[in-house]
């Protein structure tokens, strides 16, 4: 058998520390191999539509985020989310033209329980950046290094989103 390398060592020590201080991840599954109770609460949430191409993209990730959880599951929450994308110019050259733009997207996003009332349940908001080069003369390269940006920050956004309605669906479980 092969000696535990000098890195292999330094990987294991470095957690241990996690197994003394409670650290559980948010996506375990129950020893019976079934999605834990984060993925469970995840996969009944509905989301609301999100209107414009932006919001597509973002109604989209989240939804493979949230259903790809745990499956099928019959709706308990909706999901309403209020996005939106600003741009700033940032590389402004001395004849007021500028060569890249800051993108900043927001979205505010509130969960309300299914029933006759539409409880609130929790609220949040998430932030993303991205900086996309502005070519003069290459409109096609423009518009496609626009729509990537685009999509990347749909995909951050999903991201927080996600995180922060698992962290409160596993913090709600105890």
């Amino acid at each position: 058998m092969k000696p535990l390398s000098r890195r292999g060592l330094l990987g294991v020590l470095g957690l241990v520390p996690l197994a003394g201080c409670g650290f559980q991840p948010v996506y375990r599954r129950t020893a019976s191999g079934n999605p834990g109770p984060a993925a469970r609460e995840l996969a009944t949430i509905d989301v609301v539509l999100i209107p414009d191409r932006q919001g597509q993209l973002l109604r989209q990730a989240l939804q493979q985020r949230l259903y790809g959880a745990s499956g099928e599951a019959t709706a308990q929450y909706d999901l309403g989310v209020f996005y939106w994308i600003a741009g700033e110019g940032i590389a402004i050259l001395p004849d007021n033209t500028n060569t890249a733009t800051r993108l900043i997207a927001r979205a505010n996003w509130t969960l309300n329980a299914r029933d006759p009332g539409h409880t609130h349940v929790t609220d949040g908001a998430a932030r993303a950046m991205e900086t996309v080069n502005i070519y003069n003369t290459q409109y096609f390269a423009a518009d496609l290094e626009s729509e990537q940006a685009t999509a990347r920050l749909a995909n951050e956004v999903a991201d927080q989103i996600t995180i922060r309605l698992a962290m409160f669906f596993r913090a709600r479980a105890g």
